[in-house]
């Protein structure tokens, strides 16, 4: 009978922490690293050598992702309309691929066939990732206009959800 409850108990537990890392409020956000700065690194957009420090003043979706990762391709659309959303705004999704052993045209295939128009970068090297500890995929960080970190999410989002548009509105109202 002892052996029972034990076993009756480490099987709640696993299922009470299997729940709570599933649980959408879990998923929405980390906020424990918020107000600390955005880590600057060097990419490129639309062809030109740039910096994420040159989008301060924007409300930057950093997200990291991955070909091979499949939440990352059913996530993609989301981001797409999200970008659509707050662009006009202030805003940008941008989009960090950690291609390790992805090829440049592996991944202007992906964007084609996914038809991802937000922007990208394809970051050969994962140093960026690393640089921000990012250990699963997708994983985005919502940045705001002074370069702060707001938010971590793990994990693929309805970025288009309510909830999403209500909190980023928050932060696209502040000038």
């Amino acid at each position: 009978m002892k052996r029972k409850l034990k076993t009756g108990a480490v099987l709640a537990f696993l299922a009470a922490l299997i729940i709570l890392f599933a649980h959408p409020d879990y998923r929405n956000g980390e906020s424990s690293l918020r107000g600390h700065s955005a880590k600057d690194f060097a990419l490129t957009l639309d062809g030109k050598p740039a910096h994420l420090s040159d989008l301060r003043g924007k409300v930057v979706v950093l997200n990291f992702w991955a070909s091979w990762c499949q939440p990352c391709v059913e996530e993609a659309p989301s981001l797409d309309a999200l970008q659509k959303q707050i662009e006009p705004l202030g805003g940008t999704v941008l989009g960090v691929n950690v291609g390790v052993d992805e090829s440049e045209a592996g991944y202007e295939g992906f964007l084609k066939t996914y038809h991802v128009d937000f922007p990208t970068y394809l970051d050969s090297t994962k140093r960026i990732a690393l640089d921000y500890g990012t250990t699963m995929y997708p994983e985005t960080y919502v940045i705001n206009r002074e370069g702060k970190l707001d938010r971590k999410i793990i994990g693929p989002q309805n970025w288009t959800s309510p909830a999403m548009i209500s909190y980023l509105d928050s932060l696209l109202r502040v000038r």
